[in-house]
């Protein structure tokens, strides 16, 4: 007979999870590499621990009841959490302080990161710091791994099951190649994109950073010709190198770039898109409260 402090084991609580997400019995037997039956025996004793029906089950395919889509809510942050725990618990044991691992999104230049993490780097039982570029998709996957500290982004809205911080802004402005029409301008405003393309790293919906940039645009009074970089990975002021006639939104210092091949324009009405740090949540890490504290609201 469950009670009420009934705690689901953790092996079985992922095995729920798996069942969540997979669309099949058989898919999520697959990815535990168990058997279909094993599984299925495994939910119904969580159902019995808990005392409640999670699943509605018609042959393979299993319908999540109330009860379960309330348990999923919490539940891969809490299977996150314990791995974190067991994590810390490894590196307490070494001799040799882990690394403090930074993700930083493409958006995010090394330069700038290096200057977010200078209040860390001077801290007196900083350990060694690693910085890695992290692409957006694999943000919450590797936090909750924990093979990264904290993720450096651009964006103002913070992901579900993350814990995030505004920690600064930066003004917008626009990498133009060379033999862009409006390359020799010195300044420009939002509304003379109108009429250029304009280079982004992922699709409208697919992106936060693209939704706000296309929101800045719209709010300037036009709808904007987004393309989307087909090289991936490398500096943002490189996107107009293949593109030529496109515009970039850049955070860069205005100037020549890449020997003189583009160029930054600051914008006269220049928007501030918002640096944000992600972490997983209820977790407690020291290195990452000293960079926070530097950063108050």
């Amino acid at each position: 007979m469950p009670t009420h402090d009934t705690v689901p084991d953790l092996r079985r609580l992922e095995q729920f999870v798996a069942a969540m997400e997979e669309p099949s019995l058989s898919a999520a037997a697959a990815r535990l590499h168990l058997s279909q039956q094993a599984l299925s025996a495994a939910l119904k004793q969580l159902e019995r621990e808990l005392g409640v029906a999670l699943f509605v089950r018609s042959g393979r395919r299993l319908a999540p009841t109330p009860a379960a889509v309330s348990l999923y809510d919490g539940a891969p942050t809490l299977l996150a959490g314990a791995r974190q725990l067991a994590l810390r618990a490894r590196k307490a044991s070494s001799t040799t302080p882990p690394p403090f691992v930074v993700g930083r999104s493409p958006a995010v230049t090394a330069r700038e990161a290096y200057i977010l993490l200078e209040p860390l780097i001077a801290h007196p039982d900083s350990p060694s710091i690693t910085v890695r570029e992290l692409f957006p998709s694999a943000m919450v996957e590797e936090l909750q791994r924990g093979t990264v500290d904290l993720v450096l982004r651009r964006g103002a809205a913070t992901p579900e099951r993350l814990a995030g911080a505004t920690l600064t802004y930066h003004p917008l402005r626009i990498a133009l190649h060379r033999d862009h029409p409006l390359a020799q301008r010195e300044s420009l405003t939002l509304t003379d994109l109108a009429g250029s393309p304009i280079t982004v790293w992922a699709p409208q919906h697919a992106s936060s950073y693209t939704d706000f940039l296309a929101a800045q645009c719209r709010r300037a009074g036009f709808d904007p010709d987004l393309v989307v970089n087909r090289v991936q990975g490398t500096p943002p002021v490189t996107a107009v190198l293949t593109q030529p006639r496109a515009a970039a939104f850049v955070t860069d210092p205005a100037g020549p770039q890449f020997d003189g091949q583009v160029v930054v324009r600051d914008l006269d009405d220049a928007p501030k898109v918002p640096l944000q740090a992600l972490w997983l949540p209820h977790t407690r890490n020291r290195l990452r409260t000293v960079l926070l504290e530097a950063y108050p609201d």
